[in-house]
């Protein structure tokens, strides 16, 4: 399956447009991964644990995405956009959002 972030692709025109499609995926950071965050965002550097979570979320997110355009008969997904959010109380939650648009090429 095609996916891509652009709303063309090139040598590959659009036959059918056959719907919105979404994968979400929220992951807890738990309480260590918190603390060695908490202690890297004192000291500096970059934070693995929330960095391989959210890698997680994402693969999570787009294999939901997917599935559903598959579900519609789509080969492809154009225009996809992704958005990262914090959630849950005092932000212990991480969110993923992912969305395009299914399509059946020509």
């Amino acid at each position: 399956m095609t996916i891509t972030l652009h709303s063309v692709v090139e040598g590959r025109p659009v036959k059918d447009y056959l719907g919105v499609v979404v994968g979400e995926a929220i992951l807890g950071a738990n309480i260590f991964k918190d603390l060695f965050g908490a202690i890297r965002d004192v000291v500096g550097g970059r934070s693995g644990a929330y960095e391989q979570e959210m890698g997680k979320a994402r693969d999570i997110a787009f294999d939901e995405m997917e599935a559903k355009a598959r579900a519609m008969g789509a080969d492809g997904i154009i225009g996809i956009d992704i958005d990262y959010e914090v959630v849950g109380q005092n932000g212990s939650m991480m969110m993923v959002s992912v969305s395009g648009t299914a399509v059946k090429f020509k």
